[in-house]
């Protein structure tokens, strides 16, 4: 038992660390110092674009108007900064830049979200294994990054509310060390917390635990169910927050632009220093010149290629990593309650957590090449069927599959480092070539920390000067400000779905799982979507057993740069990562809604469709995956 009293010191002493950071104000150490009149002014603009952002009338500038904007930062007029990336921390540095006063541009080569933004494990965390590596290496800084880490995972919850919750995740135990040891280490993670806490981890019998997760498995690692530990985290709808950063940016006075690629940079004669970009649209093929005193590279996993656009030899900063998850049926795991497994047979986590009326099983964390649209090897998804086999007490089987992706994790090389140790799962700032500032790695959890570093960098590279500091760690996206949870009943009462049905207008009842679905992803702005649902009878349902309206076509086309049929079923709504096969059954008719929105025709309408279903052969489901040689059928 000696190794087993270490590693309870180890959990002791560093208790005792946290409590004297936490007392110190460790918190504190990670915040600026600001003067007051930055406070004051910060505070004013706050309110302005708070107001700005709750209007009700308030509509993002169409695509064309935003192309305009690049086009016209000719050499004697640049934006401040143009970001290159529209994931979650490309669409950051848009918002925070544009709130500290500065013409920003932002072009993504797809869509908002389009790569790994829209494949996470959809979990905002602080980071329990890194405070495990903290503990046991006495690492400080890795305590650091948790406190951060936390800090801002509140921060992310309370900024859109609609879009994100807490989840309590369940930790089963099999033996009375495991409950002392994930008791202890999970009150260390509530303590490291302190005011930013979601809420108390504790302790569930073996009794309680099948009560509140009734597929947990009495028997695991030939053992018995001792009990879980229970702890919360938070959960996001990643794409719909990712969407709702860039239109924030938008109304902020950012010009955002997807489906646009950069094809060159622009350069300075004498100085060789980034002056702009060549930018191609890729929806109209139109390629035009767009100037900026700094340009921010935030393109994820494909920094290096924008790297090596501007300087050839530049080294690469990135070490991809592939995370695949698989879509099960809801009856998997309880709504509102996960499980996680810190240490399976070959020492991977693993998970289940509720997600959008189905469970999210994951994940995989292995070195993979980069491509715009990764596959899931059936290798992967097997692995991750037989890890959860484990720990569940009903038959898993891979035709239960509904959807399974992969995504890449930019894990980022400092170049300026010494040593290849550096790969980190925190994020890099780095400006090796004049006016190039590039950002990757970390995780979603700290978008927004990121993107202020970026703006910072950025700053201090073009001498910029902003009216103000950084404001969005107390800044609302959009639909998020005055919204609450009772806001569905609103919906319920207040509107109806009038739908078409075989040439016939037919009134439907607004019912609660409609109505909850439509204030979760829209906001305070979900009356907009009741309204077409009502108003231009687009209320029936795109697919059996899904929420989703044929409103909220016509609205994403309208206000949330929807282009096309695959940033609707992968980005707008969640059904291509939710079940393959009802996407597919869908597309006919969203289709038929985006023509009429964006005037296609019939060429165009094909083109959409062979398009979307390309993308979900990608998604391997039951439905489109090869696997008879696996053990789980």
């Amino acid at each position: 038992m000696s190794a087993t009293a270490t590693r309870l010191r180890h959990l002791a002493t560093a208790a005792t660390a946290a409590v004297a950071v936490t007392a110190c104000g460790g918190a504190i150490l990670l915040t600026p110092s600001v003067s007051s009149n930055d406070r004051a002014s910060g505070h004013a603009t706050v309110e302005s674009l708070r107001r700005t952002i709750i209007d009700p009338s308030a509509v993002v500038p169409s695509r064309a108007a935003q192309e305009s904007t690049l086009i016209a930062a000719k050499s004697g007029n640049p934006f401040d900064i143009l970001v290159v990336g529209g994931g979650a921390t490309g669409c950051g540095v848009a918002l925070d830049a544009a709130t500290r006063g500065l013409r920003v541009g932002l072009v993504e080569r797809e869509d908002f979200s389009s790569g790994t933004s829209s494949r996470s494990t959809k979990l905002i965390h602080g980071g329990v294994r890194y405070l495990e590596k903290a503990v046991f290496n006495l690492d400080y800084g890795q305590l650091k990054l948790v406190f951060h880490a936390l800090e801002e995972r509140k921060q992310v919850i309370e900024n859109a509310p609609h879009l994100c919750h807490a989840l309590p995740c369940m930790t089963p135990c099999f033996d009375w060390f495991e409950v002392v040891y994930y008791w202890m280490g999970l009150k260390m993670y509530d303590l490291v917390a302190g005011r930013r806490l979601l809420h108390l981890s504790r302790y569930y019998s073996a009794q309680e635990s099948i009560e509140l997760f009734p597929t947990l498995a009495k028997k695991g690692k030939d053992k018995s169910l001792r009990g879980t530990v229970v702890y919360y985290d938070g959960q996001m709808n990643d794409s719909r927050l990712n969407v709702g950063l860039a239109c924030t940016a938008a109304l902020a006075g950012a010009a955002v632009l997807n489906h646009a690629e950069v094809v060159s940079f622009i350069k300075e004669e004498d100085t060789q220093r980034v002056i702009g970009a060549r930018i191609r649209d890729n929806l109209s093929g139109q390629e035009f010149d767009t100037y900026a005193k700094v340009v921010v590279n935030a393109a994820g996993p494909f920094c290096d290629s924008l790297r090596k656009m501007a300087n050839k030899d530049a080294l690469p900063m990135i070490c991809p990593s592939s995370g695949v998850h698989v879509v099960l049926p809801d009856y998997y795991s309880p709504e509102g309650m996960g499980l996680i497994v810190p240490k399976t047979k070959d020492g991977r986590v693993v998970f289940m957590l509720p997600w959008l009326g189905r469970t999210i099983a994951g994940t995989t964390d292995s070195s993979t090449s980069i491509t715009p649209l990764p596959e899931p090897h059936e290798d992967e998804i097997q692995f991750i069927l037989d890890a959860i086999c484990d720990y569940l007490n009903v038959k898993v089987r891979r035709t239960d599959v509904l959807s399974a992706w992969s995504g890449i994790r930019p894990l980022a090389v400092d170049p300026n480092a010494k040593s290849t140790e550096s790969i980190s799962r925190d994020h890099v700032v780095s400006e090796e070539y004049p006016g190039l500032v590039t950002i990757t790695g970390g995780k979603w959890t700290t978008y927004r920390s990121m993107a202020e570093d970026a703006v910072n960098a950025a700053i201090k590279s073009g001498k910029l000067s902003p009216s103000n500091g950084c404001i969005t760690s107390n800044l609302r996206l959009i639909g998020g400000d005055g919204w609450e949870p009772s806001l569905f009943t609103v919906l319920a009462q207040q509107y109806v779905r009038m739908k078409k049905s075989h040439g016939k207008i037919v009134p439907g009842v607004m019912d609660a799982a409609a109505a909850k679905h439509l204030s979760h992803a829209y906001g305070t702005l979900a009356e907009r979507v009741a309204s077409i649902a009502q108003d231009e009878n687009l209320g029936k349902r795109l697919a059996h057993g899904y929420p989703y309206l044929e409103a909220e076509v016509a609205y994403c086309a309208r206000n949330e740069y929807c282009e096309s049929a695959v940033d609707f079923i992968a980005r707008r709504s969640r059904l291509a990562f939710l079940e393959t096969d009802a996407a597919s059954h869908a597309l006919p008719r969203i289709i038929e809604i985006l023509a009429v929105e964006h005037n296609w025709d019939k060429s165009k309408q094909k083109q959409e469709m062979q398009k979307a279903k390309e993308f979900l052969e990608t998604f391997k489901s039951s439905k489109n995956a090869q696997f008879h040689d696996g053990k789980h059928q």
